[in-house]
């Protein structure tokens, strides 16, 4: 997510918090925001795309994106401000792969096409961008946001977000941009959950979440 994104995203999130968007109350359209705050459409359908991501807001195509809830003070999630070391990661992993497993199986049984849509775009953006680490973080976890999201479960797609772009544990070797063939693994085991989420093969894409988080435990603690 570019820096312009990640901070329309916040003043919209505020807004949400504060009341000024209250629940139920359409967000300004595409245009009044590149206006106010002189983005590209673009950002602004990145920024839209998070919130939707995050439960927050609610797009209907013709009629615009509505907000659906305040935000909740109560924090959901596991803290990952505290990853040290190694082994702090690769229990990260093992705890998501409990989890996102299963978000991938209901994702198959539950998606809807514009949910298979978003889905789809995250993991062709990651592709465009998995050989730029600074990109390729965001993309990833907005790969594995909409995964969640998918699944239609709001726990899910709650402790998801929580965890945030620190939840993607990349190794030293691609934050160098030095290991093309991982990044060309992972878009792969990207590229397998998407189709089986999209044949709505649930046992599939179970399995195929597990070899991707799997896979990401082996890379790194081969480095």
């Amino acid at each position: 997510m570019t820096t312009r994104t990640q901070a329309l995203v916040d003043v919209l999130r505020t807004r949400i918090v504060d009341g000024d968007l209250a629940p139920g109350r359409a967000v300004p359209s595409e245009s009044e925001l590149v206006a106010e705050f002189g983005v590209s459409r673009t950002v602004v359908r990145e920024a839209m795309s998070r919130l939707q991501a995050a439960g927050l807001v609610e797009t209907h195509r013709g009629r615009g994106s509505f907000v659906l809830a305040r935000p909740s003070g109560e924090t959901f999630g596991v803290d990952v401000g505290g990853l040290r070391s190694l082994a702090d990661r690769v229990e990260l992993l093992e705890f998501r792969t409990a989890v996102e497993t299963e978000a991938a199986a209901l994702a198959a049984a539950r998606r809807d096409e514009e949910q298979l849509a978003v889905l789809t775009r995250a993991a062709d953006t990651f592709a465009r961008v998995a050989d730029r680490p600074a990109d390729a973080v965001a993309a990833d976890f907005a790969f594995h946001l909409a995964v969640a999201t998918a699944s239609g479960n709001r726990y899910l797609r709650d402790l998801l977000g929580s965890l945030g772009e620190p939840m993607i544990a990349m190794p030293s070797a691609r934050l160098r941009g030095g290991d093309e063939p991982a990044a060309g693994a992972v878009v792969a085991e990207h590229a397998a959950v998407v189709l089986a989420v999209r044949r709505g093969d649930a046992e599939t894409a179970r399995a195929a979440m597990r070899v991707h988080l799997t896979s990401s435990i082996a890379r790194l603690q081969q480095r």
